[in-house]
């Protein structure tokens, strides 16, 4: 880097020359008249007076300052371009290198996921044909769910025959849905299960070519990656691929490739683990069905007791509560009349205090005074006036809360045959159906 101050030898003179009066000085010039001279043509163009010292010593300032920011500008630039230069040759070797590094990683993860495909295909190799037990206890087992799916259907549909408000998904029904769902995943369970035990070396070969095919595409990328990794800057086989910097447009990414063959092996070793596990656990199956049925039905059983006990409750209260509605409603009819004769007692005071002030209205002259007398009878009025209107507003409301306890009377009365059909139907029907169910024996295929 060059200096950077600049030696001087004089103080520089200022940008600009502060105007001043000078004596006023003539100069003698020769006229040029000869045969020879130019008469003045060889000065045109140029500048008259001469220039200051102080301005030549700003030129020279301005030369040598512009020479020294020339150097300085080369010089940062050649420091510049050095710099550059090495900094890109570490970046382009630790670029390789890292490069080189994530190569061999992926060829870490590609062995490993290779060797797990390699050990499920040979586990699904050696499991073969080994479901050919128990088939006829689960179609025993399957027929007798048939009898359970039609006692909880018929239940249901008895229930539906109950009247508003008690057609309502109560803990009954509840119950009984939950029982029928069970009843329909537990025949599925049974179905696929018997289907399981036909097809399940198909799905096994099935899910080995695919292993094995996923298996290939690992080996056949391993090779490539492995020849990548071994390049280097004095490989003989490198050369320039401009195209092939830019990414496919149906290239996966990390996570979907390991996903896609997790997905593989998580299906594979499912299945594998299915056709080991069918044959044991098909005892258990059918065990643990027939506890679930049965425990269901107590609950079902359980249900219709309380909701029975709860449909009496029920009705007794809407007896007790109709009969005293029944002592209101005789109250409030009283009460209607008691307001109406309330009401027409005020109408008379009402026309005597109006008809005061209809004949005080025709006085004459100045005697039409508003006196006492006039504001207490325009008193008078405006009270009996708001007096029978509160008496017909509450009359009103009386008579609307009779017509409510009407209906309230009607609404009881069919909520105590409503409630009374309703335990016809869980008691004499439902209940007495369900003492047909199937035992716990005859549910586990025996």
């Amino acid at each position: 880097m060059a200096e950077t101050d600049v030696l001087l030898t004089k103080e520089p003179a200022p940008q600009s020359i502060q105007a001043c009066q000078l004596p006023h000085k003539e100069y003698d010039v020769a006229c040029n008249t000869g045969a020879y001279t130019s008469s003045g043509l060889a000065t045109a163009g140029f500048r008259t007076a001469k220039y200051l010292m102080d301005e030549w010593f700003q030129n020279c300032y301005a030369r040598y300052h512009q020479a020294f920011a020339d150097r300085d500008y080369s010089e940062r630039q050649r420091h510049e371009s050095r710099q550059l230069a090495a900094e890109t040759g570490a970046l382009a070797q630790r670029t390789q290198q890292d490069s080189t590094g994530k190569v061999g990683e992926r060829l870490e993860d590609m062995h490993c996921w290779k060797s797990e495909l390699q050990r499920e295909i040979d586990e699904l190799s050696d499991e073969t044909d080994l479901m050919l037990a128990q088939k006829l206890r689960l179609q025993r087992a399957l027929d007798a769910t048939s009898v359970l799916f039609s006692i909880a259907t018929d239940n249901l549909q008895c229930r539906e025959r109950r009247q508003q408000p008690d057609l309502v998904r109560d803990s009954v029904e509840v119950e009984l849905l939950k029982e029928t769902e069970l009843i329909r995943n537990i025949q599925e369970l049974l179905k696929r299960t018997i289907a399981q035990a036909v097809g399940q070396i198909r799905l096994n070969r099935e899910h080995k070519e695919t292993c094995e095919m996923a298996w290939s595409d690992k080996v056949e990328a391993y090779n490539i990656d492995e020849t990548c990794a071994r390049y280097n800057n004095e490989s003989t086989e490198v050369q320039f691929h401009p195209h092939s910097s830019k990414f496919e447009e149906s290239a996966s990414t990390p996570e979907t490739w390991a996903r896609f063959t997790q997905d593989i092996l998580l299906r594979a070793e499912r299945e594998r683990l299915a056709s080991v596990n069918l044959r044991k656990l098909i005892d258990c199956i059918l065990r643990d069905t027939a506890e679930d049925l049965r425990l269901q039905c107590d609950a079902v059983n359980m249900a219709f007791s309380r909701r029975c006990e709860e449909l009496d409750d029920a009705r007794h209260k809407l007896q007790y509560h109709l009969q005293k509605t029944l002592r209101e409603i005789t109250d409030q009819e009283h009460q209607v009349a008691a307001l109406k004769q309330a009401i027409k007692d005020k109408e008379a005071p009402l026309r005597v205090a109006q008809t005061r002030l209809y004949q005080r209205s025709h006085r004459p002259n100045v005697e039409l005074c508003r006196d006492a007398a006039q504001f207490r009878l325009l008193s008078e009025v405006e009270e009996l006036t708001m007096s029978l209107n509160a008496l017909k507003e509450k009359l009103q409301d009386a008579e609307q809360a009779l017509r409510n306890l009407e209906d309230t009377r009607m609404s009881l009365e069919k909520d105590i045959a409503v409630k009374t059909n309703s335990l016809f139907i869980d008691r004499q029907k439902c209940m007495a159906h369900r003492n047909r169910y199937p035992t716990v024996l005859q549910l586990a295929g025996y």
